[in-house]
């Protein structure tokens, strides 16, 4: 179907002279006539009757008005869906509890007026593949992995470094402890099933447990975080690694301890990724908020891993 047609039908129909119709469209006359009557080969049937006095629609242009306006409402939908500024920003937090998504939360509240979409991707790789085919316009991740590097046509910066906590039940050991140093966690089994080979969060914890000397155990099947709450709950040795961001909700009769880890504080390492020809300018804004939250130096020092 042609729209030009199908919007030169409907300025003639309001108007009700091809004259008229053709000053509105900034076209000739003649030009409106033959869209008209091209429109009118297509569809087989004659959509408009001449008169004295104009030009008046017939039953069949009269049957198809409603659909005409329709189709115009349509095409103006679908190019406002990719018109910048008006498609909603879609970005990815990784996981819907996590610290990414917390950023996303505040800057959608110092900015209501841009439109988001949240989606969750698995890892760093997916996360590209739909940076470069536009399905996404954004993504919160650790980089740069060790052996991978992002493709020059991905841009990123470190948007925000979240400090680890250990997270023990009432009975384990360090349960009433204030804070702990890495150090004081060597010889501590830490459950972390849910880390995968070969994601950016494993290499993370790989490469804490290798600069501590930790013993940070991913065996067992994954159940998901409330069984893990549950294990944790109730074990004297197992404990478990948690952002400070990340946001846990356990019954009160658990008794769980989120305990600060200081002189270093281990920070994960958010960084925002982007294709560097998205022109949206929600983009520019969730950067710059980002910048502008940016927290300064902790005290003891942080420590991230030397691929960060």
């Amino acid at each position: 179907m042609d729209l030009e047609a199908v919007r030169t039908f409907v300025a003639a129909a309001d108007a009700g002279r091809f004259q008229d119709a053709a000053a509105e469209l900034s076209v000739t006359q003649q030009a409106v006539s033959k869209r008209v009557a091209t429109l009118e080969k297509k569809l087989g049937v004659r959509l408009f009757t001449r008169t004295a006095r104009g030009a008046r629609l017939t039953i069949d242009g009269q049957a198809f008005l409603p659909h005409a306006r329709d189709l115009l409402r349509a095409e103006e939908r679908a190019l406002a869906s990719v018109r910048p500024g008006r498609r909603a920003l879609r970005v990815d937090v990784i996981g819907r509890r996590l610290a990414p998504a917390g950023l996303l939360g505040d800057f959608h509240r110092a900015h209501p007026e841009v439109d988001l979409d949240v989606v969750t991707l698995f890892d760093a790789d997916a996360a590209v593949d739909a940076l470069r085919s536009g399905t996404i316009d954004a993504s919160f991740r650790a980089i740069t992995m060790p052996g991978r590097h992002l493709p020059d046509d991905i841009a990123s910066f470190r948007a925000h470094d979240e400090p680890i906590q250990l997270l023990t039940g009432p009975v384990h050991e360090l349960a009433d402890a204030g804070t702990v140093t890495p150090a004081e966690l060597v010889g501590y089994r830490i459950w972390m099933p849910g880390i995968v080979p070969g994601t950016e969060w494993a290499a993370y914890y790989d490469a804490l447990a290798a600069a501590f000397g930790l013993t940070i155990e991913t065996t067992g099947p994954d159940f998901g975080t409330e069984p893990l709450l549950d294990t944790i709950a109730g074990s004297r040795t197992l404990a478990t690694f948690v952002g400070e961001q990340t946001r846990l909700v356990w019954p009160a009769d658990q008794g769980l301890r989120r305990i600060a880890v200081r002189d270093p504080v281990p920070v994960y390492p958010h960084s925002l990724i982007w294709h560097r020809e998205n022109a949206h300018p929600g983009l520019g804004a969730l950067r710059d908020h980002l910048r502008a939250g940016r927290s300064g130096s902790t005290e003891g020092g942080t420590w991230t891993p030397a691929w960060a």
